[in-house]
């Protein structure tokens, strides 16, 4: 996510005072303005690393002593027989394999030499067995220091919850669909303990219509400080559309048309808003970034001479507005380029390059607003990757949450899923 008043999740919202759950743990906020986001996670039995708890105590009935307790409304897409868009977008069918045990993050990570602004932190998180499926999707609540991440697959927690340093803490229980849009084609709203709100769309039914309002594949979502919600609507589905909603879901306007030209999309993947009042959609069908006027939904022009070998999966802005950062699914790539001032978008200007490892596929990310740390759902590989800026002007590094004393210290897992 980037700067800007707001966050979506494919998980994480830009606001560093409002998080909101929203589409494939979509486009979230920073930051709740209940305080956060806490998810409630099924007991069991099974234990989970060297001295860990599994749930821990805080998914029980009974919550952590001294653990501030957090509120905050969680927003899903779900466009099918079992995909969770919850700000953490799902989407991508690509299958990963576990790595042998003794295997030590066996990625390469590799840099152009124009500048190195991040570099990989190995030890986030501190256990990396939590990961049991595809990891679409990441949002960072920077208020309370937490992390969410979304994945996918059969009995499996959907939802898993980290603090920015890598401890676990919970995870969400096994009865939510698969956190994405492709088969539910609707976008549901739940409060942190996993209870259902809201439903946008007609569940389990595709359409185009807007009153009411269908979707099919719904990609992610991006949510301001207003509530204003800015829905990418197609991710290889009938629409192919860009929709603003107020926070009482009414359309506010909308692009809404397979194609080429300007306002225009081929499978529309993620959306976020810039501290200029711009909404950027990365339009990945047609190898571009399309950018918008928040308040009138004017076009303000389009970024393609940056992905000409692939179109843009993930967009975020850094907390300073200095940067955005885009991921290439297929070529394993995140792209830092200098964001534009307020007034004319310019030109796409890359600044750096993060390589990762072939078939890491980096499907949805996020950057916290107090650090800066860029965080990583790589659907290929079935994890989560942190990487900090080198020369960092933003707060300290670290968790802002008190862990309870019983959580274990114990050094990162050197288990690592492939």
């Amino acid at each position: 996510m980037g700067a800007g008043p707001g966050k979506a999740l494919g998980i994480r919202n830009h606001s560093s005072d409002f998080l909101s759950p929203w589409s494939v743990l979509t486009n979230g906020s920073d930051a709740s303005r209940e305080g956060g986001l806490e998810i409630g996670a099924q007991c069991s039995d099974e234990p989970r690393g060297p001295g860990a708890v599994w749930p821990p105590p805080a998914a029980c009935p009974s919550a952590w002593p001294g653990f501030p307790s957090v509120m905050a409304r969680f927003w899903a897409c779900v466009a099918g027989a079992g995909f969770f868009l919850a700000f953490l977008v799902l989407h991508s069918r690509f299958c990963g394999f576990r790595l042998p045990p003794h295997l030590h993050f066996a990625f390469k990570i590799s840099w152009r030499a124009e500048e190195i602004l991040y570099r990989l932190d190995v030890d986030w998180p501190m256990y990396s067995e939590y990961f049991t499926g595809a990891t679409f999707c990441v949002a960072v609540d920077s208020l309370n220091g937490l992390v969410y991440v979304a994945q996918r697959g059969d009995n499996i927690p959907k939802v898993l919850v980290f603090t920015e340093d890598g401890y676990f803490l919970r995870a969400w229980n096994y009865t939510v669909d698969t956190p994405h849009g492709s088969y539910g084609h609707t976008i549901k709203k739940y409060n942190s303990f996993g209870d259902l709100v809201q439903v946008l769309g007609t569940p389990g039914k595709k359409g185009t219509g807007l009153n009411p309002l269908q979707f099919d594949n719904p990609a992610e979502l991006y949510v301001e400080d207003t509530g204003d919600i800015y829905i990418v609507d197609g991710d290889g589905g009938l629409n192919n559309r860009l929709i603003k909603l107020s926070q009482d879901y009414m359309i506010l306007w909308l692009h809404g048309e397979n194609g080429t030209g300007p306002a225009k999309f081929n499978i529309p993947h993620s959306v976020t808003v810039d501290s200029a009042g711009r909404v950027w959609v990365a339009d990945r069908g047609n190898k571009r970034l399309q950018v918008f006027d928040k308040d009138s939904g004017e076009w303000l022009g389009a970024w393609n001479n940056c992905f000409t070998e692939e179109g843009p999966s993930s967009v975020r802005f850094t907390p300073d507005g200095k940067y955005l950062i885009a991921a290439q699914l297929r070529l394993s790539r995140l792209l830092v380029a200098a964001a534009p001032p307020v007034g004319s978008i310019g030109r796409c200007s890359v600044i750096s390059t993060i390589q990762l490892a072939d078939q890491v596929s980096p499907h949805l990310l996020d950057v916290s607003a107090k650090t800066g740390a860029i965080y990583v759902a790589e659907i290929g590989a079935k994890q989560v990757q942190k990487f900090v800026p080198m020369n960092s002007s933003f707060s300290s590094f670290g968790s802002y949450v008190s862990l309870p004393e019983d959580v274990s210290r114990g050094s990162w897992d050197s288990q690592n899923r492939g």
